[in-house]
């Protein structure tokens, strides 16, 4: 869906099948990221390579690798 500011205020015409009632959280468009051509090649070779870790069962609980995270 998309809005349009008007006059201050948020203005919204696009047909839905929600619920009536239904409250949304509205968030700003991701306009995508600064990442150049190497960088992004860096972050595909890291999720794969993470990927293929898990595949091979290298893995930890979310629950221990948020515990190491909040300790540094």
């Amino acid at each position: 869906m998309k809005a349009m500011v008007q006059g201050g205020r948020l203005r919204l015409d696009e047909p839905s099948s929600l619920a009536e009632g239904t409250i949304l959280e509205l968030v700003l468009d991701d306009e995508g990221d600064d990442l150049d051509a190497t960088e992004r090649r860096a972050l595909h070779d890291a999720i794969s390579r993470a990927w293929a870790s898990a595949k091979n069962g290298r893995v930890r609980p979310a629950q221990a690798v948020i515990d190491t995270l909040r300790r540094r």
